[in-house]
């Protein structure tokens, strides 16, 4: 059994004339310890995926197991427990709280989690060891995704699911995050998931996956990931 089995998942909304389907009949899987990228066009479905994964939405049908737990039909409680202690977020604006350090930004989901790790080692780690005591509208937005990755690791996830991570950085900017999220896969061992429509990214992935119009229509091993420091676009 794969670490992630997404199976035959459709995501409805409405119905009759006004049935809207996000997801119809999308499929893949992930391996533990995989870079996989989601690539797709807007409206592809993506987003609805990365949701569903990560308890922050339900299938109206379909399998999706993560780590041999199935969260298809989990109670909320159940969902809540699992968004809590297994799944990292970061998203494309960086949803930090504007009154509190970064520092304060990382210990305050670590505090909710019963494995956290350190948040001034991981704010270190991700280079923000000088800007720790800064409030979010003194830091470049690099740093802000910055604080926000270090703020989903320490939670200490199985799991780290990234929606557009640089969709709101300039080139070199967006290249350094990549680069760290990358490097937290490779030396953590961390599955980590990035949604992107930039196809430039594909060669950076252990495992490319391709969404359009609310299916996968291809699943790709890559068996020599480049480098993101080596691809340009």
């Amino acid at each position: 059994m794969a670490y992630i089995e997404f199976n035959d998942v459709r995501k409805v909304y409405g119905a009759g004339d006004g049935e809207v389907r996000a997801l119809d009949g999308a499929s893949f899987t992930v391996e533990r310890g995989e870079l996989a990228v989601v690539l797709g066009a807007s409206g592809a479905g993506k987003t609805t995926a990365l949701n569903i994964l990560g308890g922050m939405d339900s299938a109206t049908s379909g399998r999706v197991v993560v780590d041999g737990r199935d969260i298809s039909d989990a109670a909320e409680d159940e969902l809540v427990e699992y968004r809590r202690a297994d799944v990292g977020f970061v998203f494309q604006f960086y949803n930090l709280v504007p009154n509190l350090t970064a520092l304060e930004n990382v210990e305050l989901a670590a505090q909710i989690c019963p494995d956290s790790l350190d948040p001034a080692t991981m704010l270190a780690k991700v280079g923000l060891s000088e800007r720790m005591g800064n409030f979010p509208a003194q830091l470049s937005g690099g740093e802000q995704q910055r604080v926000s990755i270090a703020r989903a690791i320490a939670k200490n996830p199985k799991l780290l699911l990234c929606d557009e991570p640089t969709g709101a950085l300039d080139y070199r900017t967006g290249k350094q995050v990549l680069q760290l999220l990358q490097d937290t896969c490779r030396v953590s061992g961390l599955t980590v998931i990035i949604i992107t429509h930039n196809s430039a990214l594909a060669p950076m992935a252990d495992r490319l996956i391709r969404f359009k119009s609310g299916r996968v229509t291809s699943e790709e091993i890559n068996e020599h990931p480049v480098p993101i420091a080596e691809i340009e676009w």
